[in-house]
């Protein structure tokens, strides 16, 4: 049953032009990281390495948003079809249904950043440390979504709130320039915990405000609250 819907998921998201461009974004990037950023290097005498962290990030960040609102759209569509009445005289809850949609834009994140992370080769980053900031960077993904759900009825208003949570980019970004608590103001970013994973598995231990595994622990946690927060907004919003 699962795999037919993974299917019919996809068969969806194919059909979906704005969609399909979204799906390949994030590996357009890890192409840029891989080869095109290099190439301007060797032409400016720009040494990657000084700014290793930033440009990983950046390459991050997009990742979630997109996959997110891949998801985003997909439900939107859903509504607009009425598939959650339909879904009710099903043997499949309403609850299952999104769990599965939710889990299969979670993998798909996942292993987005960790292609990304590992073709880009930027910042000679150890392999346990990719598999683990992936984890982080895909739990983005569903909270996207959700919020986007939350705060528009159709596709174009969808389209305007993603892009109105586009700033949630900038933040963990602006972040990367501060080494002391400063660098606090910019937490509530969902993607802040990544970046500074990033940048302190780059950077080395004893640089940043706090260590690797302080922000690994403490993105982990909040992310999940705010996962848990936002299905209830989603939930307390939008009639299913």
């Amino acid at each position: 049953m699962y795999l037919s819907f993974l299917k019919s998921e996809l068969k969806k998201w194919s059909r979906d032009p704005m969609i399909g461009f979204m799906f390949i974004y994030p590996f357009i990037f890890g192409i840029m990281g891989r080869y095109f950023l290099p190439w301007i290097a060797d032409r400016s005498d720009l040494n990657i390495d000084l700014y290793a962290d930033l440009i990983l990030v950046i390459l991050i960040l997009v990742t979630p948003i997109a996959f997110g609102a891949i998801l985003a759209f997909s439900i939107l569509e859903d509504r607009d079809d009425n598939i959650f009445t339909s879904i009710k005289i099903t043997p499949l809850s309403i609850n299952q249904f999104l769990s599965f949609r939710f889990t299969t834009v979670f993998v798909l994140t996942y292993f987005t950043v960790v292609f990304i992370m590992w073709f880009s080769n930027i910042g000679d980053f150890p392999v346990g440390n990719i598999f683990a900031i992936a984890l982080l960077a895909a739990l983005e993904a569903p909270m996207y979504a959700l919020l986007i759900n939350a705060f528009s009825t159709n596709k174009i208003e969808g389209f305007a709130v993603m892009k109105g949570m586009g700033i949630f980019i900038l933040f963990p970004i602006i972040a990367l320039f501060f080494i002391d608590k400063k660098e606090l103001f910019f937490s509530f970013t969902p993607g802040f915990w990544a970046a500074k994973c990033i940048s302190s598995v780059i950077r080395g231990e004893g640089i940043l405000y706090l260590s690797y595994g302080q922000y690994y622990f403490i993105g982990l946690l909040y992310l999940t609250l705010l996962n848990l927060l936002s299905y209830k907004i989603f939930t307390g919003r939008v009639e299913i």
